[in-house]
């Protein structure tokens, strides 16, 4: 009979403990809710008063996506939260590729905004002869592969304002990371205004649709229609924009530091700019052929 008592309370203690980590579990659950559904306010409403876009001159920069946003939210909040009796530890199958660690070094001293031409370079002597530019940043190499018969005016600007020296000591100024995933240079005040002085038309520009931007693309902010300066953007995800903005090339080395930049965040938190991690163009150079 003691042995029955024994099983008895044995059981009961049991189906105790049982209970109390599924009111955790469910308390857990219900807080992970809340705090979601807070951050889905927060984007649409941060989407809703920042519809501008990527700009050169008059600061307008691209539209968040509060939608795609709070979409991914939805579906972070869909997730399956590991209940009390199972290992909320991923196991090593699951584990992806560990890239190696982002190593920079500190930024070079921002060079003076003091260069400046009246025109445009004309794009005849690279009509057939794609350029190489190569980013050295003190976060790595990015190197962009042009496309001169897409956007034969813009590469020729690209790649003018490479050789003259332009880009060399300058900062990436702004990093966009909910709705839309892009690294923003090319702008010597660093305040989203700066230019080489001149303007260059709208070249290959893609359908309106979804991702039309994929990850890897090089592109030219702008300030509306055909008012291209020096300021471009770099991809490092599939992102949607409208159809305004010039690709010019496509990058072939240096995604992987893209995305480790972004991954650190916007400086001061938020979704929208400066990034966290500073990245400087060290010294730009191009190679035809």
């Amino acid at each position: 009979m003691a042995s029955n008592q024994r099983e008895r309370q044995l059981a009961r203690e049991k189906y105790e403990r049982q209970q109390e980590r599924r009111t955790a579990s469910v308390k857990r659950r219900g807080k992970r809710q809340k705090l979601i559904a807070a951050a889905v306010v927060v984007v649409l409403v941060a989407g809703s008063l920042a519809y501008v876009f990527i700009s050169q001159s008059n600061k307008t920069e691209p539209p968040i996506d509060a939608s795609a946003v709070a979409s991914e939210i939805a579906s972070a909040m869909g997730s399956a939260e590991p209940s009390a009796e199972t290992s909320a530890e991923p196991t090593a199958e699951a584990s992806g590729p560990v890239e190696p660690a982002l190593t920079c070094t500190q930024p070079v001293t921002a060079r003076p905004d003091d260069l400046t031409w009246a025109a445009a370079p004309t794009a005849a002597p690279l009509a057939s002869k794609p350029a190489r530019i190569t980013l050295n940043t003190n976060c790595g190499e990015i190197v962009i592969e042009t496309l001169p018969a897409q956007a034969p005016l813009t590469v020729a600007s690209e790649t003018f304002l490479v050789d003259q020296g332009f880009y060399d000591a300058v900062a990436c100024h702004r990093l966009t990371t909910a709705g839309i995933f892009v690294l923003q240079c090319g702008d010597p005040k660093g305040d989203g205004t700066g230019g080489p002085g001149y303007q260059v038309p709208d070249e290959n520009l893609p359908a309106e649709g979804t991702e039309n931007y994929p990850a890897g693309s090089v592109a030219m902010a702008n300030a509306g229609p055909n008012t291209n300066g020096s300021q471009f953007f770099l991809v490092y995800e599939d992102t949607t924009l409208p159809s305004g903005y010039t690709i010019w090339g496509t990058i072939t080395s240096g995604l992987d530091i893209l995305r480790q930049v972004a991954a650190a965040g916007v400086a001061g938190g938020g979704p929208d700019g400066p990034p966290s991690q500073s990245i400087t163009i060290e010294t730009a150079t191009a190679q035809t052929g």
